[in-house]
């Protein structure tokens, strides 16, 4: 009697190693599977990173911060941040009463105002512009002179039209 309580014991504890070993295996295949989902998921992610900084330096490359031959332009005055500087300049042009001086539409909704200005070099401004319902661009000459004041000069305007 004691052989067999023994035997069955053996049978079972063989059956149990049997299930853990198949058992053991599909995990492994499971978790091998996850991996490489993971690193596929990984790889393709650290491309689009990639794609996206090359844009992002694509974008910047029209930039007053990014341009060294144009800041050479502004060394002699001492800026630490010429590119703050001349937007902080024009922006002060919308403290005026009514309509931006440098934008040649009236508002209709109400008065235009600069919103985003994007520096390309020491001599020109791409700008935005709107009145709550309508917008447009203007793209500026300005020039920093030795005294520090800024001369805005409108080169060209465009106001979109709604097509609503």
């Amino acid at each position: 009697m004691k052989n067999k309580i023994f035997l069955y014991l053996f049978v079972f504890a063989a059956l149990i190693c049997l299930f853990m070993v198949v058992s053991n295996g599909k995990m492994q295949k499971d978790k091998d599977a996850k991996i490489e989902k993971l690193k596929a998921n990984f790889d393709g992610l650290k491309d689009s990173l990639q794609n996206s900084q090359l844009r992002v330096l694509d974008m910047q490359y029209f930039s007053l911060e990014n341009n060294d031959d144009a800041l050479a332009y502004y060394d002699h005055l001492g800026l630490e941040d010429p590119n703050r500087y001349i937007s902080d300049k024009l922006l002060e042009t919308n403290e005026t009463k009514g309509d931006n001086p440098l934008i040649p539409y009236e508002g209709m909704k109400s008065d235009f105002k600069l919103n985003k200005i994007k520096i390309l070099n020491h001599k020109w401004i791409v700008a935005d512009f709107s009145d709550g319902k309508f917008w447009g661009e203007l793209l500026i000459k300005y020039e920093l002179k030795d005294d520090m004041a800024v001369d805005f000069t409108l080169i060209d305007h465009l106001l979109y039209t709604r097509s609503n």
